[in-house]
């Protein structure tokens, strides 16, 4: 066994900073958190309770086997914008009478469940993941449609929604919707365009339009149940499969759905694993507050992968990046770390050719970000670095195994899209609370601005104004400062999730879990042109 050695004292002045600087932005995240598990609030909870209505959450939660987790996808969605945090829908992975599945579950008690832009990049996202990974649906639906005044922004992307659903069931993955209130106008096809329908007597509505609509557009006089009642479509429309008495009985019968399915998974489990030899809770002092400080990411993986087992590839050839193999909870992935930051062309070609390796082998892929990027300079250009760079960034674009993207520290520049980042199609991307992600970091930034600022006057025999400089470089420096952290790129859905470094090990075998649902098979050639 390889198992890693690590240098890390917990002891130390230096890990006592660093865990106390993780701990603080944990309490900001879990704070954020609250707002999206609050929902629309105290107000219309209580209103919601009254009607004898379980909560999102709990539905999920009844829903779910006993004692199994719930990976809760993109629960920070809107954080920022002027939409509720959580965009008014819960989305995430759990298991239903042994399947894993992917579960959405509108918020009613924001706004009535309607769906804003948000919620709408939210549900596409999810169904990316279910789509990707071969995930059963289950859609825990109640919700008024479209959020009227942000129609312009989700009327015509929206139609995506129930094209997935299609495609979904096309693809033979079981779409299943559990109807508990409204599932008006667009939102009727929702059950309309799953395979399993489920409606809650005297609960359920769903109609194209409502009663007032029907009576502009025809006259006719309607009333909800006639018109698009529970009871009405499991005995006159057929639109409903299974008509339960109350919302308990809707998810019991869901669960039975889901128990008949005959799922099978493409892979099976790989049993028990051996836990790490160093102990996760240290994963809270490895990376400093400040990103500019390295770190060796060799800390983390051994604190994540079994056994904390590694063996590294190339350990003497391009050391600012650490490839290697392991197993996580018993599967095997390869693991790309930044180590010191920057990426230099050997580090480059090392990633190319472990990238190729892990495909011929069909095996996962984990990428760690910590990069400032490529290197630039007249020697590094000369040397080959943008060919060099756009091997590795070809090797992940054109690579087939699933990847995995967890941002520890910084992911700046092209360095964001060598390492797997969201453009380029990662099953699952996560970060921590330490993370940053922009295109450069805000003094760099900030300093080239100024530099063309400077020339252009220069260029033109202006004087050249330096408390003006200043004010701008501190402004471009405070934006771009606020636009790379963790909360403002997750309520912009640009990752997955941000998750307690402690919990980086759960989280990563939850997914691999679930994207062993689907077959796991890499590219067989097909890397396109490799510039040499």
């Amino acid at each position: 066994m390889t198992r890693l050695a690590s240098a890390l004292d917990p002891n130390g002045a230096e890990y006592a900073a660093n865990r106390e600087a993780m701990l603080a932005k944990l309490a900001e995240l879990d704070t954020e958190h609250a707002k999206a598990l609050a929902g629309g609030g105290e107000k219309y909870v209580a209103r919601h309770r009254a009607r004898g209505k379980l909560l999102a959450r709990e539905r999920v939660e009844l829903l779910l086997d006993s004692d199994t987790p719930f990976l809760e996808l993109s629960p920070l969605a809107a954080w920022g914008s002027d939409y509720p945090v959580g965009a008014s829908v819960v989305t995430g992975i759990g298991v239903v009478e042994g399947v894993e599945c992917l579960i959405s579950a509108n918020d009613p008690t924001v706004r009535g469940g309607a769906s804003n832009p948000w919620t709408l990049k939210k549900c596409l996202r999810a169904h990316e993941i279910a789509r990707a990974n071969r995930l059963p649906v289950i859609s825990l639906v109640e919700s008024g449609g479209a959020d009227l005044p942000s129609q312009k922004e989700i009327f015509i992307p929206g139609g995506a929604m129930f094209r997935d659903l299609t495609r979904l069931s096309a693809a033979s993955i079981p779409t299943i919707a559990v109807v508990f209130g409204n599932s008006t106008a667009g939102g009727a096809y929702i059950p309309g365009m799953s395979d399993h329908v489920i409606m809650v007597k005297e609960r359920s509505k769903v109609f194209l339009g409502g009663p007032p609509l029907v009576k502009m557009a025809t006259g006719e006089e309607s009333d909800d149940e006639s018109l698009g009642g529970a009871e009405m479509h499991a005995r006159a429309s057929g639109l409903a499969d299974h008509l339960a008495l109350d919302e308990r009985d809707a998810i019991r019968q869901a669960r039975r759905v889901v128990a008949r399915l005959n799922w099978r998974k493409a892979h099976p489990d790989p049993g028990p694993a051996e836990p790490p030899a160093h102990d996760p809770e240290e994963l809270l002092g490895i990376v400093p507050g400040d990103l500019k400080v390295p770190f060796d990411p060799r800390e983390v993986i051994a604190r994540i992968v079994d056994a904390s087992d590694f063996d590294e590839f190339k350990p003497l050839y391009g050391p600012s990046l650490a490839t290697g193999w392991a197993t996580l909870h018993g599967y095997p992935i390869g693991v790309l770390a930044n180590a010191q930051g920057v990426l230099f062309s050997a580090e480059s070609q090392k990633a190319a050719q472990f990238i190729q390796l892990a495909n011929q082998r069909d095996i996962p892929l984990l990428f760690l970000h910590n990069t400032t990027g490529y290197m630039v300079g007249r020697e590094y250009e000369q040397g080959g670095i943008i060919k060099h760079g756009a091997m590795m960034i070809n090797a992940v674009s054109n690579s087939r195994v699933p990847h995995l993207s967890v941002l520890i520290g910084a992911s700046y520049g092209a360095g964001h899209y060598g390492m797997c980042g969201r453009a380029y199609d990662p099953r699952f991307l996560f970060a921590w609370p330490s993370a940053k992600s922009a295109v450069m970091g805000p003094g760099q930034l900030a300093g080239v601005l100024s530099i063309v600022a400077r020339q252009s006057a220069a260029a033109k025999g202006q004087p050249y104004d330096e408390d003006a400089d200043a004010a701008l470089r501190a402004m471009v420096e405070q934006q771009i400062e606020s636009e790379s952290l963790p909360l403002f790129l997750s309520g912009r859905l640009y990752d997955d999730g941000v998750i307690d470094p402690r919990d980086t090990r759960t989280v990563l075998g939850l997914c691999l879990s679930a994207l062993h649902t689907a077959p796991v098979e890499g590219a067989r050639g097909g890397f396109g042109v490799f510039r040499m």
